[in-house]
């Protein structure tokens, strides 16, 4: 069939595309997620959008493979989110599924984790592409996705590639919000690299630095960090040393490549040099042939999700 169509469901807005079943996005749009209810018409409203995209391109069903769609929790079987997804008004377990394809007249609907369908498109049509496997963390908050012999790997439970909840430090105070305690996501995420910043600056009253007195985000402290802020050059040095350690415990399953995705990337050479700096192979680790930054940006999302549906 001609047609297929990605949807990268988040808690503010899903982003949506209309692309051919090879791989051809041909427009993109967003959709606001209505989390009013406990997400009770995030599924209408995405059905709503999809038919109104086909009446206006005089789409018919019989022309559309199917619908992908990407969501912010653990997914077990290509069909149900086992597990609350906060950030969506309190979703619990669903079939995800069924719901959507009785809304959208039967068509053929499969789900995925959200990070796992980002490196599924990055694995097919982005950085990644001509490779069989692949891990990939997505640096906002931090997600992760690992495609092993073109499959992701998500495990018994469909969280086999959330590498943000790995414990780096057992000797932190602060709670995670998985309620555990020295998480990746505390130290290597956007809020994470802030908190971290501020703590430093705190044990450090005497030290000069930019970012002093102000309210800031990550990327500033990337952007201090590239101007030479010595302040914010440690801070990233310590964030990249603990990302690279985490991305240690991925590479037994021997990917080709290692990628970031996500905003926190957007950090460009400052966050890269540092993180490649740290990441060598040991004579006990295996080599990973690159460290990159993924390529689709924001649309890593809606590319895989239609994989998942042309890659049956």
């Amino acid at each position: 069939k001609e047609y297929a169509f990605g949807i990268d469901l988040g808690g503010t807005t899903a982003k949506v595309g209309l692309f051919t079943t090879s791989g051809a996005l041909l427009e993109k749009w967003e959709v606001p997620t209505d989390t009013s209810n406990a997400g009770e018409h995030i599924l209408e409203n995405l059905a709503d959008a999809i038919h109104a995209k086909m009446a206006e391109k005089e789409i018919t069903s019989d022309q559309v493979e199917g619908v992908g769609i990407g969501v912010p929790g653990p997914v077990l079987d290509s069909r149900v989110v086992p597990i609350i997804c906060a950030n969506l008004g309190g979703w619990g377990e669903r079939n995800v599924s069924a719901q959507l394809s009785g809304l959208l007249d039967g068509m053929k609907v499969l789900v995925g984790n959200d990070a796992n369908v980002a490196a599924l498109g990055e694995i097919w049509m982005g950085t990644a592409k001509g490779c069989r496997s692949a891990v990939m963390v997505t640096l906002t908050g931090v997600g992760g996705g690992v495609i092993v012999n073109g499959k992701v790997i998500d495990g018994a439970h469909g969280a086999g590639g959330e590498i943000g909840h790995i414990t780096v430090n057992r000797h932190e105070t602060a709670t995670c919000g998985c309620g555990k305690h020295g998480c990746l996501e505390q130290y290597s995420s956007a809020t994470g690299v802030v908190r971290c910043m501020k703590k430093l600056l705190d044990e450090n009253p005497d030290a000069d630095c930019v970012l002093r007195g102000k309210d800031f985000e990550a990327k500033d402290v990337f952007d201090a960090a590239r101007s030479g802020d010595a302040l914010a050059a440690r801070e990233v040095d310590e964030m990249t040393d603990t990302l690279a350690g985490s991305g240690l415990h991925c590479q037994h399953h021997r990917p080709e490549m290692f990628l970031i995705g996500g905003g926190v990337a957007r950090a460009g050479d400052v966050l890269f040099d540092r993180w490649w700096s740290t990441s060598r192979p040991t004579p006990s680790s295996p080599a990973v042939d690159a460290h990159q930054a993924a390529s689709l940006g924001n649309d890593a999302g809606i590319y895989g999700a239609v994989r998942l549906i042309v890659g049956e």
